[in-house]
């Protein structure tokens, strides 16, 4: 009877091998249950763990009783149990996660006279009308670094004077309808600061017509708007370490770009259309969760630098190194594509040739060292 009440009682357990076990992975302080099949294999894992954690399964290190699991190998070869506990470690570069972490504005101690002791304030910046005539004269309002939390009202005032505006590393929030006013505006830095879609009037921002820079890295975006294709005069569009899952087809409609970097974020395709931005010379897509790109990448005749390194891509568009024939820089590290398959597409000597010289050309003028030489993509 006992022996039968054993048996039972496995049949109806919910840690059985027939319906999984469940494990606690350990990350980021925090304890995550996951239920998976014991015949799983260590990739299957981080697949699960992927959209739990934000980290891709090649950034993700799993340790078990201190030793490093491998993908290939099951759970049950692994010797992990239900019940188990296995630390995630995540590699710099791969995790996806909730956006930059932003340093609060520094506190800078004052002396109070009448207390004779230190305190500590936030500092306050002033903008005197010595410093408004500046920028009016020379175009630049520069405000960097200054611990703002909002964009001081002195800056409309600039009106058609501004050429540049730079409030990096701040923590900014809002950029509101008033961007509007500087219509002359040509550079437009707001990187490292706390803007959201919501805080940021992109109506305002894409009606200036003579932007050529826009520049709003480690943010926390999570869309560019359609109206992005109305700033036909860009040149260049930095958003990396955001969290944009996608780009707007309307982005074809800038065929005066020239350099593009959204790396860092967790886009998953790339429009068609980017065919059209015919003025591209340098993009940067590293980072993202990108599975193919689209053939019309072979349309960039200008392209001359290529990064694509910690994707899921398997292969690049076919007519790449046939069409791109300035094409000397192309990352692929931690991706599917090895050197073997690069070799069979047609124009690779070419491509290969420009690379080589261009390197060499480093070395000539001392602009890199004398290391190996970096092929550009894993070699298995």
């Amino acid at each position: 009877m006992e022996a039968a009440g054993a048996i039972a009682g496995e049949a109806s357990d919910p840690q059985s091998e027939t319906t999984g076990i469940t494990i606690t992975v350990k990350f980021s302080g925090r304890s995550i249950p996951v239920t998976i099949s014991p015949d799983a294999t260590i990739g299957d894992l981080k697949s699960l763990l992927q959209p739990l954690t934000n980290v891709l399964p090649r950034g993700q290190k799993l340790i078990f009783k201190g030793k490093l699991l491998v993908d290939a190998t099951t759970l049950r070869a692994s010797a992990v149990t239900g019940g188990a506990k296995v630390m995630l470690m995540a590699s710099q570069g791969l995790h996806q996660g909730d956006g930059p972490i932003l340093k609060e504005a520094q506190s800078v101690p004052t002396r109070v006279d009448n207390a004779n002791r230190l305190v500590s304030e936030k500092r306050q910046v002033r903008v005197d009308k010595n410093r408004l005539e500046r920028w009016k004269v020379t175009g630049v309002v520069a405000l960097s670094e200054c611990n703002l939390k909002a964009i001081p009202d002195e800056v409309w005032a600039c009106g058609l004077s501004a050429r540049v505006l730079d409030l990096s590393n701040n923590s900014v929030r809002d950029v509101p309808s008033q961007v509007g006013r500087l219509s002359s505006i040509q550079k437009l830095l707001l990187n490292a600061n706390a803007i959201m879609d919501e805080t940021i009037n992109w109506e305002a921002l894409t009606s200036l017509k003579y932007l050529t820079v826009l520049s709003v890295n480690q943010n926390h975006l999570t869309t560019l708007p359609s109206a992005l294709g109305a700033l036909t005069s860009l040149k260049q569009l930095h958003v990396a370490n955001n969290k944009l899952t996608s780009l707007p087809i309307e982005i074809g409609l800038l065929t005066h770009l020239e350099v593009m970097k959204v790396n860092n974020n967790r886009i998953s395709t790339i429009p068609t259309c980017i065919g059209d931005c015919i003025s591209l010379i340098e993009v940067d897509l590293s980072s993202n969760l990108l599975s193919e790109l689209p053939e019309t990448f072979g349309n960039l005749h200008d392209l001359k630098a290529l990064y694509l390194g910690n994707n899921g891509l398997k292969s690049v568009p076919s007519t790449l190194f046939k069409m791109c024939l300035q094409l000397s820089t192309l990352d692929l590290h931690n991706t599917q594509v090895t050197m073997d398959l690069l070799r069979q597409f047609e124009g690779w000597e070419s491509f290969d040739q420009r690379r080589l010289l261009k390197h060499q050309k480093q070395l000539d003028f001392r602009v890199v060292g004398s290391a190996e030489f970096d092929e550009g993509a894993d070699k298995n």
